[in-house]
């Protein structure tokens, strides 16, 4: 496949994504870039929201680790399932009551203002970081494959398709990316589906034939007993359960989308039916991966240094035009899917947590919207500069990376919301952000030197847990020092 062919096809999808935007912008307010005027389908939030999920690290990281650790990482989607349960069950009514348009305002009632903005500020950070990283994992492919033939500097690609999307997400914001969101999603799972259907053409294998010959290779191991293993089942399951909690229920991104919904009930429903989709969508990719793999070993091709590398290679290089072309597709729906929905939930969370439209008088509906261009423009920067960053030191698999991340992150917002949602107990507002950052802190070094310290046991992916749990105990301490103070005057 020739640079031309796959900035053509870059621009074609381009092309359908503009369409989708300017049908849905027409008539867009401030309500219709926060909320969507709470308008959405529930099965078109739930369908999208598969796309805004998996992104691109799904997309190319997990078929690449299928060959170090088999189909383990399906255990951890189980867990993601009940995350979705508490999800919908505590988060999302609590969240439809007080009729939130940023979750973290939730934070404010609760506990104040210092809490509810360190909350915000806790999201913007994990939120920037994980979507500039999912983005860079899109990017450098559309740089490799693509850019690099004309000697074109990254910093212009990713430029390139940081405006772009810019572009179609700056009017209508959740309105416009609700639809898009479903538009990505679909090529992202055709491709799956086209290229595992070309590689079993390739091994010569029909549908059962390839079955058996994945659980012959041994890539259908799920369960590692090893409890000093990262990938211990348990962990596996938790870890999920809890990224689920903290990544979709804590996330202003993907809860933006729900709250869009007519009204709770559709929204449950959105979260458990998309939760639901979620497990054999995930098989598909392991699935995916596992014939990848087949294809590379019997090519003698290895991709020991980078597995991320595994589907992008050989679907460009390998597989001929039909699979490079599916294979950009869905590549370039992930790059989309990464960012759109981010910056809108960056922008909200920023023009209603920190500036206050909300709380304040004087923002008229012209103020609001001028801010929320400049805010939208900001935070597109402030990615592309984290993705020009992490290029120049990355050496893991960005799935990894990304839940290691969310694990020190999205910690002190799950200490925040248990405790708030648990327990009837007042905190010293002022002192929260010191709970915020010791937590992920304390958190670090125990992961650090966890082999020392509990002989030989190692953290995975259970380290957010850790993580929430000492931020709900910092939580505990300020609640007893406000009774101490309370009590003295």
């Amino acid at each position: 496949m020739t640079p031309i062919i796959l900035l053509a096809s870059f621009l074609v999808y381009t092309f359908l994504i503009f369409y989708v935007a300017r049908l849905t912008t027409r008539k867009a307010n401030n309500e219709s870039y926060f909320l969507g005027n709470r308008n959405s389908p529930w099965y078109v939030v739930s369908y999208g929201m598969i796309g805004a999920s998996l992104s691109g690290v799904t997309f190319m990281s997990v078929p690449g680790l299928v060959q170090a650790e088999q189909f383990s990482y399906l255990i951890m989607v189980f867990g993601f399932m009940s995350g979705y349960i508490v999800v919908s069950f505590v988060l999302l009514p609590l969240y439809y009551r007080l009729n939130l348009t940023s979750i973290y305002s939730y934070l404010h009632e609760r506990f104040g203002l210092v809490s509810y903005k360190t909350g915000s500020l806790f999201f913007i950070i994990s939120r920037l970081i994980g979507s500039s990283f999912r983005l860079f994992l899109v990017v450098s492919v559309l740089q490799l494959f693509v850019f690099d033939a004309w000697n074109v500097p990254s910093i212009v690609t990713a430029a390139f398709i940081m405006g772009f999307i810019l572009l179609y997400s700056f009017h209508g914001g959740i309105k416009t990316i609700v639809w898009t969101d479903t538009l990505q999603t679909t090529f992202m799972l055709a491709a799956v589906l086209i290229t595992i259907a070309i590689v079993a053409a390739e091994l010569n294998l029909g549908f059962t034939e390839m079955l058996s010959a994945i659980h012959a290779e041994g890539f259908t191991q799920m369960f590692v007993m090893d409890v000093d293993s990262p990938r211990f089942f348990l962990k596996q399951f938790f870890a999920g359960m809890f990224i689920t909690i903290v990544m979709t229920g804590l996330d202003q991104d993907m809860m933006q989308k729900n709250l869009s919904c007519r009204n709770l009930g559709d929204a449950r429903k959105n979260m458990l039916t998309f939760g639901a989709i979620l497990i054999p969508v995930n098989l598909l990719f392991l699935i995916l991966g596992a014939v990848l793999w087949m294809y590379a070993n019997a090519h003698g091709l290895t991709f020991a240094n980078n597995s991320d590398e595994l589907f992008p290679t050989l679907a460009i290089q390998y597989l001929g035009l039909a699979a490079g072309l599916t294979f950009f597709f869905g590549l370039v729906a992930a790059a989309y899917s990464s960012a759109d929905g981010t910056l809108t939930a960056l922008t909200t969370t920023f023009v209603v947590d920190f500036l206050g439209v909300k709380r304040k008088e004087g923002f008229t509906e012209q103020r609001v919207k001028s801010l929320r261009y400049k805010v939208h423009i900001g935070f597109a920067v402030v990615m592309m500069l984290i993705m020009l960053l992490y290029g120049a030191i990355h050496n893991e698999a960005i799935l990894s990376m990304l839940f290691t991340i969310a694990g020190y992150t999205y910690g002190p917002l799950l200490g925040l919301f248990a405790f708030g949602l648990f327990t009837k107990r007042k905190v010293l507002d002022k002192w929260v952000p010191l709970v915020a950052v010791l937590a992920p802190a304390i958190s670090f070094l125990l992961n650090v030197y966890s082999q020392e310290l509990f002989a030989g046991y190692r953290f995975g992916f259970e380290l957010l847990i850790i993580n929430g749990l000492l931020a709900f105990m910092g939580l505990y301490i300020l609640s007893i020092l406000r009774n101490f103070q309370d009590r003295k005057q």
